[in-house]
């Protein structure tokens, strides 16, 4: 695995600027090397452009759908819900998403509500993840 320096975030999206982003995004998937990769090698979130309460039983068909149309063939550490998004301005080209768990930091910088969904898997669609490097991508509503 290569060891990659971490990004330098030189600001964040203000909220109006996180709406704007938002806007035609169906989902944004982030995958990165897996902390317990003894279990899986890849950690996988998946977040989806909506704020809406998820019906219980929905959570797992959406959840099988990604996992089918992105080849993820195992899985486990699974965790769906309302979660802090904010979006961090980095020399990529597009936004880093970045899932805000600390009330403080919340307190500091601006975010949005979105659905995630957060787990451990392995695919053999994302090689870079395995070999250390993490990356997002933004689908768009056609």
């Amino acid at each position: 695995m290569q060891e990659m320096k971490a990004l330098t975030v030189n600001s964040y999206l203000a909220s109006s600027e996180i709406t704007k982003l938002l806007d035609n995004v169906e989902y944004i998937l982030m995958a990165s090397p897996s902390m317990m990769v003894d279990e899986l090698p890849i950690h996988f979130t998946i977040i989806l452009n909506t704020s809406e309460i998820l019906p219980e039983e929905v959570k797992p068909l959406i959840f099988e759908k990604f996992c089918r149309e992105l080849g993820i063939t195992a899985t486990s550490h699974v965790l769906s819900n309302h979660e802090r998004i904010a979006f961090a301005l980095t020399t990529q080209e597009t936004p880093m998403p970045k899932h805000i768990i600390d009330d403080a930091e919340a307190n500091t910088i601006p975010w949005t509500l979105l659905h995630i969904i957060d787990f451990l898997g392995d695919s053999e669609g994302f090689k870079e993840a395995k070999d250390g490097l993490s990356g997002w991508s933004y689908s768009y509503n056609r």
